[in-house]
């Protein structure tokens, strides 16, 4: 892996380089992320083993340190000179610690039950096994200890696949098809939005894109995506679910909210300006679970979207008012 440019101080700089290396070592593929996401992962792996001067410091979900997202954003700005956005804390979760978490050298409070991915509350570890190995870099006991561990974590991680497959969850696309989603809360909304929803309020809607946790482009109609003038799908605005109703030229933009990403006003103009040359009539839909669960966010969603709450489906929230009263003139 070729050298990356690191603007802070020598000390914080060593350890990134050596957790990148580590990281490297044992199989997480960074070749195919930027150079800013590897010094974030870097960063995030160095907060969740509570490694602030030296790797020997390194603890484990064992020691019980677990750091919720936000936390980790604290420790970044605190111990490694990060000047990070406290809002940027979901980026921590869908880029700089899904790697590790899918290897399953960083667990979280949830990893031994299927409580959602999306769970604000968690807190991320790094496991009893990384952090032994965190602990023994630089030492006499590296190369054998990174050989143990290699050896130890293919039969780990085939494990691990075995049980996310069996508590993947399938949803079945308007076009028939069926892909699988990953275990939670907030993909079983999403499941929802396609199952009951886009039946029900879609006009016959066609799925375009459907990011998973684990699969950012599970559902990717590029090309058809293109034909309507839509953004670069690498776009941080990007909501859960995309869908195009060729009946009415409706295109759907639906958000499944469980613990953030509501339609709000900012996020609906973001939205508007960046397909200001969308040739369909854009729909703006924040999706919840229950009634419980929108009224969290009832003050935060944007004038000209809609509402929809799974455990009423045959009903619409519509913060719309005018162009829904056209109908009764």
């Amino acid at each position: 892996m070729k050298e990356i440019k690191i603007d802070k101080s020598k000390r914080v700089g060593k350890l990134i380089r050596s957790m990148l290396h580590v990281l490297g070592a044992v199989g997480i593929p960074l070749d195919s992320v930027s150079d800013r996401t590897k010094m974030r992962m870097a960063e995030a792996v160095l907060a969740v083993a509570d490694i602030k001067k030296s790797f020997a410091e390194a603890k484990s979900s064992d020691d019980k340190h677990f750091l919720t997202t936000r936390q980790i954003i604290i420790f970044e700005n605190n111990y490694l000179e990060g000047n990070y956005s406290s809002g940027s804390y979901d980026d921590i979760r869908r880029s700089h610690l899904i790697l590790l978490t899918i290897a399953g050298y960083v667990v979280n409070s949830s990893s031994l039950d299927t409580q959602s991915t999306n769970n604000p509350t968690r807190g991320y570890a790094a496991s009893p096994a990384f952090a032994e190995l965190l602990r023994s870099y630089g030492t006499t006991t590296w190369k054998d200890t990174l050989a143990a561990f290699k050896q130890k974590n293919e039969e780990l991680k085939e494990v691990l696949a075995r049980k996310r497959e069996l508590e993947r969850i399938p949803v079945t696309l308007p076009s028939g098809v069926e892909v699988k989603l990953s275990a939670g809360e907030h993909n079983e909304l999403q499941r929802d939005i396609i199952q009951k929803f886009l039946p029900r309020f879609g006009f016959g809607a066609e799925v375009l894109y459907l990011g998973d946790t684990t699969d950012k482009f599970l559902v990717s109609e590029d090309e058809k995506l293109q034909a309507l003038h839509f953004f670069a799908l690498e776009h941080e605005e990007l909501p859960d679910v995309v869908a195009y109703s060729k009946e009415k030229n409706l295109l759907y933009m639906i958000e499944a909210v469980y613990s953030s990403g509501q339609m709000g006003e900012i996020r609906v103009k973001k939205l508007k300006e960046k397909l200001a040359d969308c040739t369909a009539t854009l729909v703006f839909v924040s999706a919840f679970e229950n009634k419980k669960a929108f009224r969290k966010f009832a003050d935060d969603i944007a004038w000209e979207s809609e509402v929809w709450i799974a455990d009423n489906p045959d009903h619409m929230i519509h913060f719309n008012g005018y162009k829904f009263l056209e109908m009764h003139q």
